[in-house]
């Protein structure tokens, strides 16, 4: 059931976000990745007043250097009307313990650099700018264009 919030969420942080044209993923494919075997993805969904107010998405990692398990925050995203309460702190604390209770070492995220509220909460919870490590990405044409010389 909490499929068609979960997606619904994800279509909202791709506007607010700006990059609404690239949030493809539909319900079946967040049912698959969440729920299916092997499950590639796990979602928190927070409610209050028996209304659901957020998500935070995610999925495991593997530190070399610490050579344990750790979580990568995909998606965080609080309605609007539920911002300023708590919740995506209280998410991230559920985050950090579980994280910790599979002998995890680490949560991590990327974030847009003018979005500035979450910048100053996730600096308000003690939370590391990596200035130094820069994000690259495969996908679409590059990534299909390299799988080519593997085969």
């Amino acid at each position: 059931a909490d499929v068609q919030t979960i997606a619904r969420f994800v279509r909202a942080l791709a506007e607010y976000e700006r990059l609404a044209h690239e949030a493809v993923g539909t319900e079946p494919d967040f049912h698959a990745a969440i729920f299916g075997t092997p499950q590639r993805a796990g979602c928190l969904v927070a409610e209050m007043d028996g209304e659901p107010a957020a998500i935070a998405l995610y999925h495991w990692t593997f530190s070399t250097f610490l050579a344990k398990p750790g979580r990568w925050l995909e998606d965080l995203w609080v309605e609007p009307q539920f911002r300023r309460r708590g919740i995506a702190k209280a998410l991230f604390a559920r985050l950090a313990a579980d994280t910790l209770a599979e002998g995890g070492g680490r949560l991590a995220w990327n974030v847009l650099d003018w979005n500035t509220p979450a910048i100053a909460t996730y600096d308000a919870m003690g939370a590391q700018a990596l200035k130094e490590w820069i994000t690259r990405r495969l996908s679409g044409d590059a990534l299909r264009s390299l799988a080519v010389e593997a085969a």
